[in-house]
């Protein structure tokens, strides 16, 4: 435990922000599953909306520097590729 106040507060807001990212990027994570499950499916207006939502996810989530640009650039392409496999 921190003998100094503001480090004690510090540690506060951390784990506070730690905790908030972390259901941030499940959130994330969980928009790119549906959309793969959609692609697998097959459904090509299920995908597109779950599309939609990961990319301003993960527009999101670069915005607030929870991920690195090429990281979100990166996954923002394989989504691409997926969505035009099918379309």
């Amino acid at each position: 435990m921190a003998n100094i106040k503001q480090q004690a507060k510090r540690n506060l807001t951390n784990e506070k922000k730690r905790l908030q990212n972390a259901s941030f990027k499940s959130g994330l994570k969980t928009a790119i599953k549906k959309f793969e499950l959609s692609v697998k499916e097959g459904n090509i207006e299920e995908a597109k909306k779950a599309y939609n939502l990961a990319f301003k996810k993960l527009d999101k989530a670069q915005a607030k520097g929870i991920y690195h640009k090429n990281k979100v650039a990166r996954n923002k392409s394989r989504l691409s590729l997926l969505l035009n496999e099918i379309a």
